[in-house]
């Protein structure tokens, strides 16, 4: 797949597959995608997207999300791809505790964690984010992505989707400070990572139990999407979630971890490794598709989602370089 600039948003869906506006038998009620609620201790839950390009025929379930139940209510971290995905989760939350929806914590403002905040809104749940977020809601990219997705993602994202604000903004007049974020007698620490994979990457943790719960800062088993992301505090920012010495972390993309570190360092060497191949070609001023196609990605290239997503990966990298390089 070529690539000529880079993705206007999160990822670039591929075209509906049996979903489309004329298609009236095309609705949430009528199909649905595997979704398994994992437990993975300390009254922490998790739900694992799709290892794909979001789609109709996954429903943007490309991305996970978690739940803790502490003794006042419920946490919950990212709110996945569309409305229907949500209410499933909602659903699924629900089998397992009656206690309230207390916080959902927005780790960053792309399309596949951001589309079912609306229905946790409804359930009165109050919403978190960075203030970083402002820059991205209400932008013309959001209002764009939008705008595809209710095209590309029909049915499950339509014209009732809306992005929705948070009620509480944290690191509001530049603050870095760890926030924390009580539920009973569990207490979570909102750290502030970005600008790193967004500028308002959010990631929680739980110094009592060692679980770290990681957001887009990790995909674990597939190739980052890097987007326009600042590569050099993200690399910045994994170190500093490896320092952390998590005992166990929940990644944005991919399974549970239960080797934090290895696969702290997995997305970190991947980095790494883009800005050091693709900063010598910028420094040296050879043209990227020469770059591209000297450079030996046999390390990776066995990784899920290599072949949608690392050459677009090198070229932002590439003009990230360029202008770290001037």
């Amino acid at each position: 797949m070529a690539f000529a600039a880079p993705a206007l948003a999160q990822s670039q869906p591929v075209s509906p597959v049996g979903a489309t506006r004329a298609d009236a038998s095309a609705t949430p009620e009528s199909a649905t995608v595997d979704m398994r609620v994992e437990a993975v201790g300390d009254g922490a839950y998790f739900v694992q997207g799709q290892s794909a390009m979001g789609s109709a025929a996954n429903q943007n379930f490309i991305s996970n999300a978690a739940f803790v139940v502490a003794d006042g209510g419920v946490l919950v971290i990212d709110a996945l791809g569309s409305p229907p995905l949500a209410q499933r989760l909602l659903q699924e939350i629900r089998k397992v505790t009656p206690l309230p929806i207390r916080y959902v914590v927005v780790t960053h403002y792309h399309a596949d964690h951001i589309y079912g905040l609306q229905v946790f809104k409804q359930e009165g749940a109050q919403i978190i984010a960075h203030a970083s977020a402002r820059e991205y809601i209400g932008s013309e990219t959001a209002r764009q992505r939008l705008a595809i997705s209710r095209e590309e993602l029909f049915p499950w994202v339509d014209e009732h989707t809306r992005v929705i604000e948070p009620d509480r903004y944290v690191g509001e007049h530049g603050s870095e400070a760890d926030v924390p974020l009580r539920i009973g007698r569990s207490e979570f620490l909102l750290r502030h990572v970005g600008p790193s994979h967004t500028l308002e990457d959010l990631v929680v943790w739980q110094p009592s139990t060692g679980v770290l719960f990681a957001g887009d800062l990790v995909f674990r088993g597939r190739v980052p999407f890097v987007g326009n992301a600042d590569s050099r505090s993200w690399v910045a920012a994994l170190d500093r979630m490896i320092a952390l010495r998590p005992r166990m972390m929940l990644p944005g993309h991919g399974p549970v971890s239960r080797s934090p570190e290895a696969d702290l360092r997995a997305t970190r060497d991947y980095l790494a490794y883009l800005r050091q191949t693709m900063g010598e070609a910028a420094r040296n001023l050879e043209p990227f598709d020469e770059a591209y196609a000297r450079t030996d990605w046999s390390r990776f290239a066995g990784i899920p989602l290599f072949q949608a997503a690392n050459r677009m990966n090198a070229y932002n990298i590439y003009l990230q370089m360029e202008s770290e390089s001037k």
